[in-house]
């Protein structure tokens, strides 16, 4: 099963789920506003049911949601209506998609996302051909490496057996380190590290483009 599959199923039921960490979530959506002006053109990688890109549409002049479940993007098209929000618009694909051929953006937006890639290196040079010079990618992600050994173990074991049955997608068990080394090397120079929540393992990454 492809992990567009796996999202599209669960798609509905993701929409329903609460967010865990409220406080971890406005603070990342506070420090991602920070970056966005009126006239910038956004485009987010991964945006699941657009839910962030919602939050910050009226920060931005422009936003290109894009996603490889059709069912996600449904559900974030529905809300966008709902919401009589018009400068969000939603794209069915990766960051590979043809349609994204040629554009460039102020901002590339990467939430929960880079640990589900298989190709990370692919995915951030990309990212940087979408940024205009001066441009900046946000990224926030789970890295699984960075947990404990106990929890380490226990997720090389569930997860690839999760994934047998259909229960999950693609995850890497990158680190941190890693993932700054690998960002840095796409040609980004890392202007913010923080984690969040105030922990290892969250990092939330602004990445600008000279």
């Amino acid at each position: 099963m492809s992990d567009a599959r796996f999202w599209d199923g669960i798609a509905e039921k993701y929409a329903r789920s609460p967010i865990k960490d409220m406080a971890s979530y406005e603070f990342t959506l506070e420090r991602t506003r920070a970056y966005l002006g009126p006239d910038d053109t956004v485009l987010e990688l991964g945006c699941g049911t657009g839910s962030t890109a919602l939050l910050l549409a009226n920060s931005a002049r422009r936003i290109l949601a894009s996603d490889i479940s059709g069912g996600m993007l449904d559900v974030g098209r529905r809300n966008a209506q709902a919401q009589g929000i018009d400068n969000l618009h939603f794209l069915h694909g990766d960051a590979f998609a043809p349609a994204l051929d040629g554009q460039t953006f102020d901002v590339v937006m990467a939430m929960n996302l880079l640990h589900l890639v298989e190709d990370l290196d692919a995915v951030l040079a990309r990212a940087h051909e979408l940024l205009k010079p001066g441009g900046v990618l946000i990224s926030k992600t789970p890295c699984l490496g960075d947990f404990n050994l106990f929890m380490r173990g226990v997720f090389r074991v569930v997860i690839p057996a999760m994934q047998l049955v259909r229960r999950a997608p693609f995850v890497s068990f990158l680190d941190t380190p890693e993932l700054e080394r690998k960002t840095e090397a796409a040609g980004f120079r890392l202007i913010e590290r923080v984690s969040v929540p105030a922990k290892k393992g969250h990092p939330y990454l602004v990445a600008r483009r000279d």
